[in-house]
């Protein structure tokens, strides 16, 4: 396979922004596209947890993101982990007994795979770990000490930053509105909104939500799952966690020195219902307090509801698409645990020409045309 001469990353959250850096640091012209900046989409509107606790579906899906994390791990060796990188662990613990077994049986199982798992009371929590939490004493506290939270937006900032610096170039503010193929269907061009063209030889797709739009530019079907979220910032004068959590109805993580995120899958359902965002920040709100009561007097800075880019299957599509040569794809949930690794594995792909096979089970192809 032909080295791409020039290489269009359509997309910069952390798929795309790794991607692109890791082309960069190996000698290829990249180009940046995103309609918008660089980490202020979904990246900067999500939970950000790195983790593969979450991943037991598949094994190799497991596997996938277990080396996500250790490529975070050599991410920050190498560019310095400073502003971006938290690798404080997770907490995960709740108030339904049903779910308590479920995720005690879900920690035996990430220990026989030789996943790092602690099982604690939340006694012991409160008094080594999170003193501002209110749990029972005797409630099971699963900890995981491997997994960590990434400051999305740096982190794409540093890795964008870093990319320019070696001769990338970027159009920000300028979205695709269409990609020329030649006589042989291989990629040739990209045309943007702006009336501007580029001349291009390979097309990296990490447009996120939008990432089905891109792939109807060369008539590709790429299935997407419909499945918002609603992500609140709360403004805080003191930050009283120190890591991401799992509580009972809501997911907290410290978001710098002056704010926490709050999620919850409970809350999201009522996205659809019609509750309007700032409601739906006012529930997440109250919820966080029950578990952080120290959170009560923080205001609510943000919210956004984003949609996530989950393909239909709900793993990630990831590799070429051999009936248009040149054109690739990076579209995943949990971008922020499998930015790097895919990153890496994705560039390594367009540059050799060779699949790893730690990506066989999520290629393009499986996907029907």
């Amino acid at each position: 396979m032909k080295r791409p001469e020039r290489v269009a990353v359509i997309g910069v959250g952390i798929l795309g922004a790794s991607v692109g850096w890791n082309l960069s640091r190996h000698g290829a012209k990249v180009v940046f596209i995103d309609a918008g900046q660089p980490g202020e989409g979904v990246t900067n509107w999500s939970f950000s947890w790195v983790n593969a606790s979450n991943k037991t579906a598949r094994k190799s899906y497991f596997d996938l993101n277990v080396a996500g994390m250790a490529a975070y791990r050599e991410l920050a060796r190498t560019i310095g982990p400073d502003s971006w990188w938290y690798p404080s662990g997770h907490l995960r613990w709740t108030d339904d007994l049903a779910a308590e077994a479920k995720l005690l049986e879900t920690a035996e199982l990430l220990a026989s795979w030789d996943y790092r798992v602690e099982v604690r009371t939340g006694a012991e929590v409160r008094r080594s770990l999170e003193p501002a939490l209110t749990m029972l004493g005797e409630v099971p506290v699963v900890f995981y000490p491997d997994e960590a939270w990434v400051h999305g937006r740096q982190l794409v900032a540093r890795l964008v930053g870093q990319a320019v610096a070696a001769g990338a170039e970027h159009r920000f503010g300028t979205a695709v509105c269409d990609i020329g193929t030649g006589a042989d269907g291989s990629i040739r061009t990209v045309v943007l909104s702006d009336g501007g063209s580029l001349d291009v030889n390979a097309v990296v797709n990490a447009a996120g939500p939008s990432a089905s739009h891109v792939a109807g530019l060369i008539a590709r079907r790429l299935p997407m799952r419909r499945e918002p979220g609603v992500v609140t910032r709360i403004g805080c004068a003191h930050v009283p966690v120190h890591r991401a959590m799992h509580a009972p109805h809501i997911e907290i993580r410290p978001d710098g020195d002056t704010s926490v995120v709050l999620h919850s899958r409970e809350i999201d359902a009522l996205i659809d219902t019609g509750q309007d965002p700032a409601q739906l920040a006012r529930l997440l709100h109250e919820s966080a307090r029950h578990v952080v009561p120290e959170l009560g007097n923080s205001p609510i800075a943000q919210t956004r509801v984003a949609s996530r880019p989950i393909p239909d299957d709900g793993f990630p599509s990831v590799g070429a698409v051999p009936s248009v040569p040149g054109y690739y794809e990076a579209v995943s949930h949990s971008g922020i645990t499998l930015g790097p690794v895919i990153g890496r594995l994705l560039a390594s792909e367009i540059l050799c020409g060779t699949r790893d096979e730690m990506l066989a089970d999520f290629g393009p192809e499986r996907f029907p045309q």
